[in-house]
């Protein structure tokens, strides 16, 4: 009977395995994940799992009878310590399984703060794992001092949850505005506006120097001098590619596992998806880190695991709940020369329009469903209506499918 194994329980895996099953593969499929519990979303954690809204069981993308009646093997709590290429087998818990076919969607991990700057503290904590949540969630009592270190969008949405429970929030980031990284100067605007007004302290252009303590935090110093009374820290400073395993075993790395348009790695009969994997995009290559890319990625990988031989085309697009603002973003931003505001149809709704050239790139849309799926159409069909078209507000923006 053939074998399938796939290491990594997280979005990407769960949606790779159950394809496996609807495309009609009727061989052996086995599922290693590191945590304990099954296969579960990752947004909901740093927000409705957070504020307390959403039970554990509700987070589980299919309850773990699932994987039973679809005869898929769960090995959960387990660790994978090598993979054998030229073997084709894995070592994981003490035994060695042989594979016909192997995908990796190991994810991504946080980046943690260093142990010489108090890291390693008491009272520190990063926000990626159902364990991370449940550790934290203890920590958010009214009126405690949390400092949030990182403004992106982990460190964004957390601030939130902590504002919306009470909390004395501050948040620092090391850049000269908040989302630098991955939004224009309009979008950290929009979001540096809102967090204030909800009574959270946003510091940019400066970083931490160090946490002091004993064995639990207690004060943070900023690189301007500043020291601030903290009860608790939460990082939000980036993540990285599970990439060891698969660095191990010999298989070729760019800024994740490399794979080719159909997600194969250079060792023969081993995949990648998700969070972990670089793929070929229109004339680069780049990684996503996103639940619909793990989703239609691992779904492409099952396909061309049977044999369909097709190229995954990545059709990006993100979303972030912070207060009571959902940000949607369509597309990818990386080159753009000029965004262009567009007001909503209701108060405080508004999207950003990027552009290179004449050439749409991405919709940033906070709170306007409308301008994100109309925005995401025009850039999936490779259409760029003109900025001046875009910009004026008698533009009904459904006309601008028709063009």
């Amino acid at each position: 009977m053939p074998h399938i194994i796939v290491i990594g329980a997280g979005q990407a895996g769960a949606s790779l395995t159950a394809k496996l099953r609807t495309l009609g593969y009727e061989g052996d499929i086995t599922l290693i994940g590191q945590e304990p519990v099954p296969p579960y979303q990752r947004p909901p954690l740093s927000k409705a799992y957070l504020l307390g809204d959403m039970e554990r069981e509700r987070l589980y993308l299919r309850p773990e009878q699932f994987y039973a009646d679809q005869n898929i093997t769960l090995r959960l709590g387990e660790t994978v310590t090598a993979i054998d290429a030229d073997a084709q087998t894995v070592t994981v818990g003490g035994d060695v399984l042989a594979y016909d076919e192997l995908a990796i969607t190991t994810g991504s991990t946080p980046i943690h703060l260093p142990n010489a700057i108090g890291g390693n503290l008491g009272g520190v904590h990063v926000v990626r794992t159902l364990a991370d949540i449940d550790t934290l969630e203890p920590e958010f009592a009214k009126g405690r001092k949390v400092l949030i270190v990182g403004g992106g969008y982990i460190g964004l949405e957390a601030a939130a949850v902590a504002a919306k429970l009470g909390l004395d929030v501050t948040l620092v980031e090391m850049a000269d505005r908040i989302l630098q990284r991955v939004a224009a100067p309009e979008t950290s605007d929009y979001f540096r506006d809102l967090h204030t007004a909800h009574g959270v302290k946003i510091i940019e252009g400066v970083g931490l120097d160090h946490l002091s303590g004993d064995t639990r935090v207690t004060s943070a110093t900023l690189t301007n001098g500043d020291a601030l009374p903290v009860d608790f820290v939460i990082t939000g400073i980036g993540i990285r590619p599970a990439t060891a395993l698969a660095e191990a075993a010999g298989i070729t790395l760019d800024n994740g596992i490399k794979t080719d348009a159909q997600g194969r790695t250079s060792a023969p009969h081993i995949w990648a998806a998700g969070d972990c994997a670089s793929f070929p995009y229109k004339d680069t290559r780049i990684r996503l880190e996103s639940v619909p890319n793990a989703i239609d990625q691992a779904e492409v990988v099952a396909e061309n695991m049977l044999g369909a031989g097709k190229d995954y085309i990545a059709t990006p697009w993100f979303w972030s709940d912070q207060f009571d603002v959902k940000l949607q973003i369509a597309g990818l931003n990386t080159g753009y020369d000029k965004v262009v505001t567009r007001a909503g149809d209701k108060e405080g709704t508004q999207s950003h329009w990027y552009y290179a050239g004449n050439t749409l790139l991405a919709v940033d849309a906070m709170n306007d469903a409308r301008a994100y799926m109309i925005g995401k159409r025009l850039i999936e069909g490779g259409k760029s209506p003109a900025p001046d078209v875009v910009a004026n507000p008698e533009t009904e923006l459904k006309s601008l499918l028709k063009a």
